[in-house]
C-alpha cells in the first residue's frame, strides 16, 4: 500500500478518500476492497518517515480536510521502487513447507491430514477454485469496463501464476508421494 500511495500523489496532492478512490478506479476489483483506516494509517506513517507532507485545507461550510502531498524524498522513493526490480523466483513458499514438515514424524503423529497426497490434493482445490474465481472476475471485468487494462493485466497476471503453481503441484505430487 505504501508505494501506491507514494505514486498516486505524485499525481499531485490528495485526502485519503480521492486515494481509495483512486486506487479502487485503477485495480478495479482486482484488489480486495480498501480500509479507510488502513489509508490514512499508512498515510501517517509516510508522512512520519518524511516522505509526504499533510495540511489542513478549508472548505466553506464543511469541515476542514487534510491534504497530503509528496516531499523530495517521496519522490526519490518512488524513482527508486519504480527502478527497483521486483524480487523473483518465491523460494520460501508456505504450501511448500507446510508439505516438507508435515512429513516430519511428530507432525505426522498429529493426524491432521498430514499425508502429501491429502496435502497436494487439498491445494490443488483451493488453486482451482481460486483459478475459476479470477476467470469469473476477469469476465466480468471485460464486459463492464472494457477500457480497465491494467485490472485485467493484474488479474491475467494471477492467473498465470496459479497455473504455474497447479503444474508444480504436479510434480510435487510425482516426487514426494
Amino acid at each position: 500500500m505504501r508505494n501506491t500511495l507514494l505514486a498516486l500523489l505524485a499525481e499531485g496532492t490528495a485526502h485519503g478518500y480521492e486515494l481509495k478512490h483512486a486506487v479502487e478506479q485503477t485495480f478495479g476489483d482486482a484488489w480486495p476492497p480498501l480500509n479507510i483506516g488502513q489509508i490514512y494509517t499508512t498515510l501517517g506513517r509516510l508522512e512520519r518517515d518524511g516522505l509526504v507532507v499533510s495540511s489542513h485545507v478549508q472548505q466553506a461550510g464543511r469541515p476542514d480536510k487534510r491534504v497530503y502531498e509528496l516531499t523530495d524524498a517521496g519522490r526519490d522513493e518512488v524513482r527508486r521502487w519504480l527502478e527497483e526490480p521486483v524480487t523473483g523466483p518465491r523460494l520460501k513458499d508456505e504450501f511448500f513447507t507446510k508439505l516438507v514438515l508435515a512429513r516430519l514424524p511428530g507432525v505426522a503423529a498429529l493426524n491432521c491430514g498430514t499425508d502429501p497426497r491429502t496435502l497436494i490434493a487439498r491445494q490443488r482445490r483451493d488453486y482451482l477454485q481460486s483459478l475459476r474465481d479470477l476467470n469469473g472476475l476477469l469476465l466480468r471485468q471485460q464486459l463492464h469496463d472494457e477500457n480497465q487494462t491494467s485490472a485485467a493485466l493484474l488479474i491475467e497476471g494471477a492467473i498465470f501464476h496459479l497455473e504455474a503453481d497447479l503444474k508444480w503441484l504436479d510434480v510435487c505430487e510425482q516426487r514426494l508421494t
